[in-house]
């Protein structure tokens, strides 16, 4: 375990973040997952732009790996233009 007050101080605040992190990535896997059983059409057009700002805002935090965001983004544009 750690021996200094500083180790001590940064698990404290990595535990923290971890915390924010896993709510807003859930979130966004929540939101991610009702914008794909999505089947009504104007539905889904109103929550993709939505949805496209959380995934911005995790890859801009290193949450989710950018590329990562990007392949989310497209796959649910080819869903939501399906409809």
């Amino acid at each position: 375990m750690a021996n200094h007050q500083s180790a001590e101080k940064r698990i404290r605040q990595d535990q923290k973040k971890r915390l924010h992190n896993r709510y807003y990535a859930k979130t966004t896997r929540n939101a991610v997952k009702k914008l794909r059983l999505s089947t009504d059409k104007k539905e889904a057009e109103e929550m993709y732009p939505k949805v496209v700002s959380m995934l911005d805002r995790l890859s801009k935090r290193n949450i989710i790996h950018r590329n990562k965001a990007a392949n989310l983004k497209s796959s649910l544009a080819k869903k939501v233009k399906s409809l």
